[in-house]
C-alpha cells in the first residue's frame, strides 16, 4: 500500500489569534510531504513511526464514534503488518508535520468521511476542522484541527473565525523581486508548551486587550492585504505586525533570533514573524528584495515560499 501524498501547511497569518476566535490564512506547502506505506521498511524511521502509530492506535481506539469512527480492524491488522507514515515534513517546525499524518489516517482509514471532491460548505468544512482537531489533539495536547484540514483539502483556507472557514484563491505567485520566506532556527520547538504559555499570558486583562486590539487587527489587515494583492499596504502591516510579537511574545521566539528579528525592522530589509507555535522550528519571513535578504542573512538557511 502506497498512500496519497498529503502536504505540509503554512499558517501565514493568525497564529495564537485563531485560537481566541480571530482571522487566520493557511495554505498549503508543497515542498515537504508524506504518505501512509506498508513495503517491509526496516529503517529506524519507519520503526518509531510504526511503534507511533500504534500508541495512536489506542488513541483513536477512545474517540471513536464521538464524532467520527475508523475502521479500526484494518488499521489494527495495518499497524501490525508494518505501516508507518514515510515523511519529509520536519518535525517541531511549525509546518504541519501531525496535520498530514492525521490528514492520511482520516483519508485512509475514516467510516463515511467527508471527501475533497464535495461541495465543501461552511458546515462541512467546519465539521471536518472539528474531527481532526479531536485527532490531533493526541500530538498536541489540544489542537485547531486547521493543520491536518489544510493539509486534506490541500487548498488556502481563509478562518474568519472558529464556526466560519472557507476554502480561498491567492493571488498568482508574480516573479518579482519581493518573498514570503522560511528562516530555519536550526532547534526544535513543541507546540504544546507554548500554547499552555499563550493561555497563561491571556489570564492578564492587558494582554487580552492587546490581542483584540492591536494583534488581531493588524492580523486581520494583513490578511486582507494578501488575499487582495495590496502589496505595498502588506509590506506596511507585516512591520507592525512583526513589532507586535516581537513585544509580546519574545518567549516563543528563540533567544538568538532576537536581534535578527529587530534588526529586519529597524532597516526594513525583512520582517519576520512566528511560523506556527514558534518555540524553534521554522520563523516566517516576508521582504521586498529577497536576493538582498538572503545577503545579509546568508549564515542562515532560507526556503522560498511565495513570490511577489
Amino acid at each position: 500500500m502506497k498512500g496519497p501524498l498529503f502536504y505540509a501547511k503554512i499558517l501565514l497569518f493568525g497564529e495564537y489569534g485563531i485560537i481566541k476566535d480571530s482571522k487566520g490564512l493557511a495554505i498549503p506547502y508543497n515542498s515537504f510531504k508524506g504518505a501512509l506505506k506498508m513495503d517491509n521498511n526496516d529503517s529506524q524511521t519507519a520503526i518509531a513511526s510504526n511503534k507511533k502509530l500504534k500508541e495512536y492506535f489506542n488513541y483513536l481506539s477512545l474517540i471513536n464514534s464521538k464524532i467520527v469512527s475508523f475502521d479500526l480492524d484494518k488499521l489494527k491488522n495495518d499497524i501490525d503488518n508494518g505501516l508507518y507514515f514515510d515523511s519529509t515534513i520536519p518535525q517541531g517546525y511549525g509546518v504541519g508535520s501531525s496535520g498530514a499524518l492525521v490528514a492520511s489516517i482520516y483519508h485512509q482509514y475514516a467510516n463515511d468521511k467527508i471527501t475533497v471532491l464535495e461541495n465543501l460548505t461552511k458546515d462541512k468544512l467546519v465539521k471536518l476542522k472539528t474531527i481532526f482537531a479531536e485527532m490531533e489533539s493526541f500530538f498536541h495536547g489540544k489542537s485547531s484541527g486547521l493543520d491536518p484540514l489544510n493539509s486534506y483539502l490541500s487548498i488556502p483556507i481563509l478562518i474568519n473565525s472558529k464556526n466560519n472557514l472557507e476554502a480561498t484563491g491567492i493571488p498568482m505567485q508574480k516573479d518579482g523581486k519581493g518573498a514570503v520566506f522560511l528562516l530555519d532556527s536550526n532547534q526544535t520547538g513543541e507546540t504544546e508548551p507554548m500554547v499552555n504559555l499563550f493561555m497563561n499570558k491571556m489570564k492578564n486583562e492587558g494582554f487580552r486587550k492587546m490581542i483584540s486590539e492591536d494583534f488581531a487587527k493588524v492580523t486581520d489587515a494583513c490578511i486582507d492585504d494578501f488575499l487582495h494583492g495590496n502589496v505595498k499596504s502588506l509590506f506596511g502591516n507585516v512591520k507592525q505586525l512583526s513589532k507586535v510579537v516581537l513585544n509580546h511574545f519574545k518567549p516563543m521566539i528563540p533567544q538568538p533570533f532576537h536581534k535578527v528579528w529587530q534588526q529586519g525592522i529597524e532597516t526594513n530589509a525583512y520582517y519576520l514573524k512566528l511560523c506556527g507555535s514558534g518555540g524553534g522550528g521554522y520563523i516566517l519571513g516576508f521582504t521586498e528584495d529577497f536576493e538582498k535578504t538572503k545577503n545579509i542573512l546568508k549564515e542562515y538557511k532560507l526556503e522560498l515560499v511565495y513570490r511577489f
